[in-house]
């Protein structure tokens, strides 16, 4: 197995919780409260950026070069699902937690 940065373990550590995150509150939050939680463009966004942090941490933990390529995309879904989630409201552990992945992700694509 390739030595992993404490860096990278750390991204990947962030990556895991917002797709536990954005996922979970999709599920549990916002298709119980309906209204403008599930509105298509807000819900969307939630399940592509659950989708893009769990693959950006696959293929961190695979050790693949090009998750430099899936950490700047996850970076950018997360921020726009931070602010989807600020503007919805009631969010907020989803909020911080697509902020934590974003700067982490942004540092790994670098």
């Amino acid at each position: 197995m390739h030595q992993m940065s404490s860096e990278m373990q750390s991204c990947i550590d962030e990556c895991l919780r917002c797709y536990q995150t954005c996922l979970g509150m999709a599920s549990n939050h916002c298709l119980p409260a309906g209204g403008k939680h599930v509105e298509p463009a807000h819900f969307r966004l939630m399940m592509a950026c659950a989708e893009i942090c769990r693959t950006s941490a696959h293929l961190m933990l695979t050790g693949t070069p090009e998750h430099r390529h899936t950490c700047r995309a996850c970076a950018e879904v997360c921020e726009a699902c931070a602010k989807s989630c600020e503007q919805v409201g009631d969010m907020d552990d989803c909020v911080q937690q697509c902020r934590r992945c974003a700067e982490s992700c942004r540092k790994m694509a670098a």
